[in-house]
């Protein structure tokens, strides 16, 4: 069977002695770097929702809101026995083991808090970060696929891949979720806010956001290996698939609410 081969690159950019530059932190600068200057572009149009520092300084609440809500999430949902026995593991992000449905509750939350003390309208700004989400999903998928990490489950499809201690080949579900998630959501809502009124209506882009990443991720959860320490759930779900659950309801009531007004 033809199998497509693996390009093998090594998560490892540069290192010396303890310090090292990971594609994977990489993946994660340029997401938030490529996701600041997007944002201030939509700023500068209308309709008006914030001025430049406030989009400057919500870089760093995001951040934190990414980091911390992702790590979070993984711990309690993914793999919580491993995190009770070595507590300093929790830490040590760098080995992976990020929730993207904990950094969206962060980045909620540094939302809630950011517009409360700013006095910048919730919904709009969220609409805002919502356009410029895709970009930093789609570097998170790269840094998957890099770091050999997420497998598909086992194929024969002409488009499989081995991947390294993956065994036999498998679907690049790392690439699936990159072209859905990044780059799929980034251009509808690319679209929705260039040649429609979405961004008149607050929290449409939001919702259409939320519901698209989550039905992309529950139907990519199909062909994607169950994660080992869980395996699959409830009616044969994958953690990913329930967690995205709520995502689907609240993106549907953000899109009701808003054209509703």
């Amino acid at each position: 069977m033809f199998v497509i081969p693996y390009p093998v690159i090594n998560p490892v950019i540069y290192e010396i002695g303890p310090f090292a530059i990971r594609w994977y932190a990489l993946a994660y600068i340029a997401g938030l770097l490529l996701g600041w200057r997007y944002c201030l572009r939509l700023a500068s149009r209308p309709p008006e929702v914030a001025g430049r520092q406030d989009i400057d300084d919500f870089l760093v609440w995001a951040t934190l809101g990414v980091v911390i809500g992702g790590r979070s999430f993984y711990v309690l949902f993914y793999d919580l026995p491993k995190y009770l026995g070595d507590p300093l593991e929790i830490f040590k992000v760098w080995h992976g083991g990020m929730s993207f449905h904990g950094g969206a509750f962060g980045v909620m939350a540094a939302l809630l808090w950011f517009c409360r003390a700013r006095a910048i309208p919730l919904l709009s700004f969220a609409d805002l970060i919502a356009c410029a989400a895709p970009i930093g999903l789609f570097f998170g998928r790269i840094a998957n696929f890099i770091n050999s990490e997420l497998w598909g489950r086992v194929s024969d499809l002409p488009w499989a891949m081995r991947l390294p201690g993956g065994g036999p080949a498998r679907h690049p579900s790392q690439l699936y979720e990159g072209a859905l998630e990044g780059i799929v959501l980034f251009l509808a809502l690319f679209l929705l806010r260039r040649h429609t009124k979405a961004a008149m209506h607050p929290g449409l882009l939001t919702g259409v956001f939320l519901a698209g990443y989550a039905c992309a991720r529950i139907l990519v959860e199909l062909v994607r290996e169950p994660d080992k320490q869980l395996g699959l759930l409830v009616f044969g779900t994958t953690m990913g698939q329930l967690l995205s659950l709520p995502l689907i309801l609240g993106g549907g009531w953000l899109i009701w609410r808003a054209l509703q007004r």
